[in-house]
């Protein structure tokens, strides 16, 4: 473990005062909240910034982003975290796909959000599920959105290499994706097809932003390993603008590491990490 008087020698000067200003500037544009564990990561994830800039130490860096407001987007692109995979804690799509079925007909339309997007395996796995749980034309819309702007393009495209793809059925990867013919440029690549990609819409979204550019109501929200960065405060004043975007019946689906003892007044809980809202559904 790396200490405040024990540092190694790196390419570009970084010390502790830097790591302060760097979690203090985030914690006011994202609303995470960063550990001391995270000093080594700030650096490495930081310095590739530096090296495209040509500047010489994090301190020249922290006055480049006083000066040049447009490479703030930048800065929480390469400090946000964007940890996914296709049909990840799976548990969470059965939920999903059992509320799809159990509430179609009578005209009903379906919207989803998914509240960090990432690279796009979330919302992908979700657009499975409501083709397997409705049909080749499911009445469902999700919107993906992310704090990250690189992240999102790379969700758009829907392109991703075979490893990626790891949590995949067989079934689902015949059905859902096409692949890249072996000695051809796409070889070993993988695109979702055009049916699961005309249900998502891509948006940018910073979840501490006085507006948000998604209205509800929604039928089902996936918010997962999100809150795990904020604070409590914050995350009760995050489910404080949520809850309230669900429909009668909706659902909140959290990550499997959340809890939400501190806002029983909100949601209550119906099932592993999913949550109703309290006094609806």
């Amino acid at each position: 473990m790396i200490t405040r008087t024990d540092q190694p020698e790196r390419e570009f000067e970084y010390g502790w005062d830097d790591f302060e200003a760097v979690r203090k500037l985030l914690y006011a544009s994202t609303g995470i909240s960063m550990a001391d564990s995270k000093f080594q990561l700030v650096y490495s994830r930081l310095a590739r910034r530096l090296r495209a800039l040509k500047l010489r130490s994090l301190s020249d860096y922290l006055r480049y982003l006083e000066a040049y407001r447009e490479e703030k987007e930048h800065f929480v692109n390469a400090l946000t975290t964007n940890l996914t995979s296709f049909f990840r804690e799976s548990h969470h799509f059965d939920v999903l796909g059992r509320f799809l079925r159990e509430n179609s007909g009578r005209g009903r339309r379906f919207r989803l959000w998914c509240a960090a997007a990432s690279t796009g395996e979330e919302p992908y796995s979700m657009a499975m599920v409501a083709l397997e749980a409705l049909g080749s034309n499911p009445p469902v819309s999700i919107i993906a959105t992310d704090i990250d702007s690189q992240v999102l393009q790379h969700a758009q495209n829907g392109i991703y290499t075979q490893e990626r793809c790891a949590g995949l059925s067989a079934a689902r990867l015949k059905q859902f994706c096409l692949r890249g013919r072996p000695g051809s440029a796409q070889a070993g690549m993988v695109k979702m097809r055009r049916e699961l990609q005309r249900l998502i819409e891509f948006r940018t979204l910073n979840l501490l932003s006085s507006q948000w550019p998604v209205e509800g109501p929604f039928d089902v929200i996936f918010c997962r390993n999100v809150m795990i960065y904020f604070d409590k405060p914050t995350q009760l004043k995050l489910l404080e603008r949520m809850i309230p975007m669900l429909t009668d019946d909706g659902l909140y689906i959290a990550g499997h590491s959340e809890s939400f003892t501190n806002a029983t007044r909100l949601v209550r809980l119906v099932d592993r990490t999913v949550y109703a809202a309290v006094g609806r559904g």
